[in-house]
C-alpha cells in the first residue's frame, strides 16, 4: 500500500511566513501547497477568529487536530500548520511519525521585531489579543522547544524574502 503524505510541513509562530513560504517552495518543486489553518476555515465554515469567539479554543484545536492528521496522510505537496498546532499531543506523536517515514519538518523562526509588521497583530489573530507583542513573545517562548524538537531544519525567516527561503528550502530537499 503506497501512502500520501507531504513532501515537507512547515512549522513556527504567527508571522514567520509559513503559508507564504509553504506556496513559494511548493511552486519550486511543482507541488501543491496546503495550509490546515485554511482547512479548518473551510471545514468549520467561519474564519478562525470566528471559531475562538463562537465555539472556544479547544472546539479549534480539535478542528486543527483533525485537520493536520489528514493532511498528513493525503496531501503530496508542502504543507503549513497553525502556529498553535504543535501543543496538541497527537499532532506531536503524527509529526514524529511523519519524520520517522522519512518526512522534513521545517521550523520557519521569526523575530518579534520582524514578526510584527507581517502579523499587524490585529483582531483576527485571537490569541494575540491584549497586548499583542507580549502574547506573541509568551506564545514563541512556549511553543518554541516544541519547535526546536519536531523539527529537522530551522530556518530564521528575518529579513529573507519567501522566495529565499524557499530556494534555501529546495536544495535542503532535493
Amino acid at each position: 500500500m503506497t501512502t500520501t503524505r507531504p513532501r515537507a510541513v512547515l512549522i513556527g509562530p504567527p508571522g514567520s511566513g509559513k503559508s507564504t513560504v509553504a506556496r513559494a517552495l511548493a511552486h519550486a518543486l511543482d507541488l501543491p501547497s496546503r495550509d490546515t489553518d485554511t482547512d479548518v476555515e473551510h471545514t468549520a465554515g467561519k474564519p478562525i477568529h470566528e471559531i475562538f469567539v463562537d465555539d472556544g479554543e479547544p472546539a479549534f484545536r480539535e478542528l486543527e487536530r483533525r485537520a493536520v492528521s489528514t493532511a498528513l496522510t493525503e496531501h503530496p505537496g508542502v504543507l503549513a500548520l497553525g502556529g498553535g498546532a504543535v501543543l496538541d499531543a497527537g499532532t506531536q506523536d503524527a509529526l514524529q511519525q511523519y519524520r520517522a517515514d522519512g518526512g522534513t519538518v521545517v521550523f520557519l523562526d521569526v523575530t518579534l521585531t520582524h514578526a510584527a509588521p507581517r502579523v499587524g497583530f490585529n483582531q483576527s489573530r485571537p490569541l494575540l489579543v491584549g497586548n499583542p507583542r507580549a502574547q506573541w513573545q509568551a506564545l514563541m517562548n512556549a511553543r518554541r522547544p516544541l519547535y526546536e524538537q519536531l523539527a529537522d531544519i530551522t530556518v530564521l525567516t528575518d529579513d529573507k524574502h519567501p522566495q529565499q527561503v524557499a530556494a534555501h528550502l529546495t536544495d535542503h530537499l532535493r
